[in-house]
């Protein structure tokens, strides 16, 4: 357990301490952007692959009873991890890598970006909560609690970079979203449709989450997430 505890400690360290702060620059400074973005891949799929190494090899030490309703409100939940995460990848989104040319347009903000600047940190937390809430267990809690850790810290970071190098642009983007899901909606800041965020995208979200329900996640782990099985 305590490999897994270290594990995931670097893999949070190497984000909330590297990305997205003043050390960050200083590495770049140093080594130059495509060194320290190799430096900083490798460093983070080998803490990665340290912690799902770990994660397996944990010992089972369970910290609440098996509890089917938890199981089951996984599945939804997940279905909005998943639909979520196919919707931050195909929409355009000024807080993404490569993304922050598209602060220059008058509305930068669409389709989902308008219900969360974060989508995909967003389906991060979703996804974490689903699955420490389903498991109960220590090593659980430990491995999908670091993820959930990263996914509540990198928005304010990621944010504050934007800000720092888009002051003029940022506060018009700043005022059509939110990070927390549907508060800019509700404020009457803005406004989106179902067409807007695609239906087609959204399908294919559904789809996905079909394929891992019903196929992939019991092939590639062992567990069918279903009470069908």
């Amino acid at each position: 357990m305590l490999s897994l505890f270290l594990a995931s400690l670097l893999f949070l360290a190497i984000h909330a301490l590297i990305s997205g702060t003043v050390l960050r620059a200083k590495l770049v400074a140093k080594l130059g952007e495509g060194l320290y973005m190799g430096f900083f891949a490798s460093l983070s799929a080998g803490a990665l692959f340290w912690l799902i190494l770990s994660y397996r090899a944990a010992p089972h030490v369970q910290l609440w009873a098996d509890i089917t309703a938890l199981k089951h409100l996984s599945m939804p939940l997940m279905l909005i991890a998943i639909v979520l995460t196919v919707l931050a990848f195909s929409t355009p989104n000024p807080t993404a890598a490569g993304g922050d040319g598209g602060l220059i347009r008058k509305q930068a903000a669409r389709g989902v970006i308008k219900i969360t600047r974060h989508p995909f940190l967003v389906a991060v937390t979703i996804w974490a909560v689903a699955h420490i809430l389903a498991n109960g267990d220590l090593a659980s809690l430990i491995f999908f609690g670091g993820f959930l850790a990263l996914s509540l810290i990198g928005p304010p970071q990621i944010d504050a970079k934007r800000a720092a190098k888009f002051p003029d642009d940022w506060p018009r983007f700043l005022s059509q979203t939110s990070w927390l899901p549907f508060a800019a909606i509700f404020q009457g800041r803005t406004k989106v449709s179902m067409a807007e965020i695609g239906w087609g995208r959204i399908a294919i979200g559904v789809a996905l989450y079909l394929v891992i329900l019903v196929l992939l996640h019991q092939w590639a782990f062992g567990i069918a997430p279903h009470p069908f099985a």
